[in-house]
């Protein structure tokens, strides 16, 4: 399989050496200095582009593969308010697309098992939820896609939490403690080179309960984002993780 890599920062690294390592090949790469000479003619040729760019980037970088239908997947987040446009005209041309949050296949699974817990939760208003992620410094988006699809998971189940409030904290800085019934609590912390670590807590007068989804490394991310391009090639329409995966049908065996 021929791939284009549409950003080569830490997490196209990993994917580089993942796909090599399984037999691929890179045929192009959109790095920070050639990011300016990109141009649909650069995808001749190529089976699937891999896009970890800059949230800035990936609408464009998305456009110029429908341009070529060329399939896509999209692990870059923070341009979701264009998601709606994208979809339709993905679907309107007959495109190919991937679209997550997270490619990890052990996030996916720590999304499903959120939603599972929220729907459980729904029906003890004595406990209150909020959540935390931990990034690198590097991150530009915050709070993380991770933890948006968490919450969207959560205030789909727990119709009481309507809004989301963020507080994106640095170092040692202590955040203040205000936040209203309605509104789901995320803290976003930027700290050293962490790969990334979300928490969903529920805490009540008498006890906590707490799962966590703690990334060792990226390959984990690159792993799912290599699979999710094995996948996609040959097929049309928008897709996600949850297509992939098919964890509702391992579920409910």
């Amino acid at each position: 399989m021929k791939i284009a890599l549409l950003g080569y920062g830490k997490m196209g690294m990993a994917i580089e050496k993942i796909a090599l390592a399984k037999g691929h090949e890179i045929v192009y790469k959109v790095t920070f200095e050639n990011a300016y000479d990109f141009m649909p003619i650069s995808l001749k040729n190529v089976d699937v582009a891999i896009d970890f760019s800059m949230p800035t980037a990936a609408a464009d970088n998305i456009y110029k593969c429908f341009d070529t239908n060329t399939p896509i997947v999209v692990g870059t987040t923070g341009w979701y308010d264009q998601f709606d446009e994208i979809k339709n005209r993905c679907l309107a041309e007959n495109q190919s697309m991937v679209y997550s949050t997270n490619f990890s296949v052990g996030v996916n699974l720590f999304y499903k098992l959120n939603k599972i817990l929220a729907s459980m939760m729904a029906h003890f208003d004595t406990y209150d939820v909020m959540l935390e992620e931990v990034h690198h410094t590097e991150k530009k988006d915050h709070p993380s896609g991770t933890a948006l699809s968490l919450a969207e998971h959560i205030m789909s189940e727990i119709k009481t939490k309507t809004h989301i409030k963020e507080r994106l904290i640095y170092g040692k800085e202590m955040p203040s403690q205000s936040v209203k019934p309605h509104e789901l609590l995320i803290e976003s912390y930027r700290e050293g080179d962490v790969t990334g670590l979300h928490k969903v807590k529920y805490e009540s007068m008498i006890d906590s309960i707490e799962i966590t989804h703690d990334a060792k490394s990226r390959y984990g991310f690159a792993k799912g984002a290599l699979m999710a391009a094995e996948w996609i090639v040959g097929k049309k329409g928008i897709y996600t993780m949850d297509d992939i995966l098919n964890l509702d049908e391992i579920i409910n065996k």
